[in-house]
């Protein structure tokens, strides 16, 4: 009995053995990823390979490199449109200092026209007369507020070559203060004074509130003592 189950074993009708792997999945992962990786290096290390053979690489770096003189160059024409930009700004900003400078010059120059107007009206309203000598001409006397009187006058010599004069002036305000006369002199005396042709003068007389001035008049007094000119205004 024993025989015959050995030889059916050992005989070709015997049943089909079948191996099987006992590794477990996990590893079985594994090594089919290593497979994959090294076939997918494999396969980029050909494609390098076959692209620097072919000269694509060379060509890359040749475009690569002249993408980035382009971008310098655009670079550097941008700083220079900015700087451009930036020295227009400053310049329009000059631009309007200066005409604000000259508007205001214009404004000033205006006022001193005007002033030199006023002077030229009071200047032809004091034409010499006729004949030589020192003369007070057009002597003008205004009430600037309660107790203070201001006054100008022009002093002139005619004559082609007149010499040099020196002396003194004196100017006396005549009214009233309480219903009686009054007359007020300046304080400081007389005031020195020297011309060739012409000399311009003015200043303000202080005096009481009360007051009521009613002439004013001036004497020019040469250094000898002398009254060489005189003139007396109303108010």
């Amino acid at each position: 009995m024993r025989w015959k189950l050995f030889r059916r074993r050992m005989s070709i009708s015997a049943p089909r053995m079948i191996v099987r792997s006992h590794l477990p999945w996990p590893v079985r992962w594994a090594v089919l990823a290593l497979a994959f990786g090294f076939s997918a290096a494999l396969a980029l290390w050909a494609f390098e390979f076959g692209k620097d053979i072919a000269g694509l690489e060379r060509g890359a770096k040749d475009e690569l490199a002249q993408l980035r003189t382009e971008v310098q160059r655009l670079r550097d024409e941008r700083e220079r449109a900015q700087s451009i930009a930036n020295t227009a700004d400053s310049l329009l900003k000059t631009e309007r200092t200066t005409q604000d400078k000259l508007t205001q010059q214009l404004r000033q120059a205006e006022a001193e026209v005007l002033a030199l107007k006023g002077d030229l009206g009071f200047f032809e309203r004091l034409l010499p007369a006729a004949g030589e000598g020192l003369a007070v001409r057009a002597l003008q006397a205004e009430l600037m507020q309660p107790g203070q009187l201001r006054y100008q006058m022009l002093l002139m010599q005619s004559g082609k070559a007149p010499a040099e004069f020196k002396g003194r002036y004196e100017l006396q305000a005549a009214g009233t203060l309480d219903g009686k006369p009054w007359t007020l002199a300046l304080p400081a005396g007389p005031q020195p004074i020297s011309l060739r042709q012409y000399a311009r003068v003015e200043g303000r007389l202080d005096h009481p509130a009360a007051a009521v001035v009613k002439t004013v008049q001036v004497r020019v007094i040469d250094s000898k003592g002398g009254v060489r000119a005189t003139q007396t205004v109303k108010l």
